[in-house]
């Protein structure tokens, strides 16, 4: 049976099992709420008005995202670097004595108004948290009519040069492939897209469009009313784009085949959501242990209380009146497993900077560093490959040769599991997910602190000192130091 133009492929179906749980985590609390029973089971006999005011009170601890956060900041901490070989069209010229700066199409890489570091960035998020993404590159269709655009400069005046597009991971509908020179390579791929157009004189409507590529071709197909010969989705655009293969460069978190990726911190999410339902039992515990219940033992029907302050309780003869209140066990071992479920979101965050031995070839075996990477390393070298796949189209699209390469800041890795969950546990410090105390506590608990070392104490002595909280790296303001008082004149003088 033939699929609509809007079908998402079986291939599709099973990489997302998990988008929709890590798309909930990494919109925060109310994206958690929104998936109320699917991410939040309601309790055995549990009534619809309990689960709802429980729902409404659940919080989020933001695990993933401040780890994707940290993670994402590792190889864009320092700017990322062009090779020589790329066209100086697309990186551009610095400025020289005798030479203004020339701006590239990196400075505006997607035509509006964002540079390829920053870009890169963004797209180096969506692949690490889902585990597949793409860049499309694109070019404007040029203006033909005689007289209009004639010269290259004309060209590039009318804004007529390739771009790049995100394609996110719940844009992805499908794909066919085949193997050619030795390698697989994309015959057809679907993209699902969403535009607001006008509605009336003052309104907006949103339109689904799925855009289908193809080797030096492509279609827009356009969701709308249902035809007289029932089909809902019309075809509204084509055309031609004078390449041999389709722009469209993959990107993964941790590859398994050809687009085929799952993310690397799927672990940390599975683990996070378990929090977020531990947490709420947490909160809803505290909450009936903060509230006493009031027993009347041996009292009838006819018995009345009266309770505030200045009133007595009467009861019948035997009657025992007193308040039962939790015990606090249970709220303390829920408090240690939450605690413990924490510790292990941290380590299983930190594993992607811990090195590891890879499989070592002749030439490896000389050179430890790059024998030994860590997995958040190695990532980072295959979103490299995916850049520079991006380059080379661009290049391709406007008959500039080679496209180059760039190249990303990789030396962030750690030796051991212990150091680098002291890492991420600093990082999480500073993006604010943790509480300084936390911070000591968990630095000594790895060694890296003195166990003495008090939390208050240091943040005393910080103040006192003058150095910024919250900061990492920035110096201290130098210990302004009292002038001499000056010597008493000599009385002689």
């Amino acid at each position: 049976m033939a699929e609509a133009v809007n079908a998402k492929s079986a291939a599709v179906s099973g990489l997302g099992i998990d988008w929709p749980m890590l798309e909930a985590l990494m919109g925060g609390t109310r994206a958690m709420r929104s998936g109320k029973e699917a991410l939040l089971p309601k309790w055995p006999a549990e009534d619809e008005e309990s689960y709802k005011a429980r729902l409404s009170t659940s919080t989020l601890f933001p695990a993933l995202r401040r780890t994707v956060s940290v993670m994402v900041g590792k190889p864009f901490s320092k700017a990322l670097s062009f090779g020589e070989d790329v066209p100086v069209e697309i990186a551009g010229k610095p400025a020289t004595k005798d030479e203004a700066a020339l701006p590239g199409w990196a400075d505006d890489i997607d035509r509006e108004g964002v540079n390829l570091h920053t870009f890169a960035s963004e797209m180096f998020e969506e692949g690490l948290t889902y585990g597949l993404a793409g860049i499309l590159v694109e070019a404007p269709k040029p203006v033909q009519p005689a007289g209009a655009v004639v010269t290259k400069a004309e060209q590039d005046a009318a804004g007529v040069r390739p771009y790049w597009v995100r394609v996110k991971h719940n844009q992805i509908l499908g794909w066919r492939s085949k193997a050619e020179g030795g390698r697989r390579v994309l015959t057809q791929l679907r993209i699902l897209e969403c535009d607001t157009v006008p509605d009336g004189d003052f309104g907006e409507k949103a339109v689904e469009r799925v855009r289908v590529l193809t080797p030096g071709a492509w279609q827009v197909w356009e969701k709308g009313q249902k035809a007289t010969d029932g089909k809902e989705w019309k075809l509204i655009e084509e055309g031609q784009t004078g390449l041999t293969v389709i722009p469209f460069v993959p990107i993964y978190g941790t590859r398994r085949g050809f687009m085929n990726g799952v993310s690397p911190l799927l672990d940390l999410a599975f683990l996070n959501t378990k929090h977020w339902q531990s947490q709420s039992d947490q909160d809803n515990i505290l909450h009936v242990a903060r509230v006493p219940i009031l027993f009347l033992q041996g009292a009838d029907d006819k018995t009345e209380l009266t309770l505030g302050a200045g009133s007595a309780v009467k009861g019948p003869a035997g009657s025992d009146l007193k308040w039962v209140e939790h015990t606090g066990q249970a709220i303390k071992a829920g408090q240690e497993s939450l605690e413990a479920l924490e510790e292990q979101m941290i380590q299983a965050g930190a594993e992607l900077l811990v090195k590891k031995p890879g499989d070592r070839s002749a030439t490896e075996s000389a050179n430890d560093a790059e024998a030994n990477k860590s997995d958040l390393q190695r990532i980072v070298e295959g979103f490299e490959d995916s850049l520079d796949q991006a380059l080379y189209l661009t290049a391709l699209y406007a008959s500039l040769g080679q496209g180059g390469h760039v190249s990303l800041f990789k030396d962030f890795s750690a030796n051991s599991l212990s150091e680098a969950s002291g890492q991420l546990i600093l990082a999480l410090w500073q993006a604010g997910a943790i509480s300084h105390d936390l911070l000591i506590e968990e630095q000594k608990r790895r060694g890296e602190l003195a166990g003495e070392v008090d939390a208050q104490t240091e943040r005393d002595k910080v103040a006192e000192e003058g150095g910024g909280l919250g900061t990492l790296g920035g110096e201290r303001p130098a210990r302004v130091e009292p002038e001499p008082e000056p010597e008493p004149a000599d009385a002689e003088a």
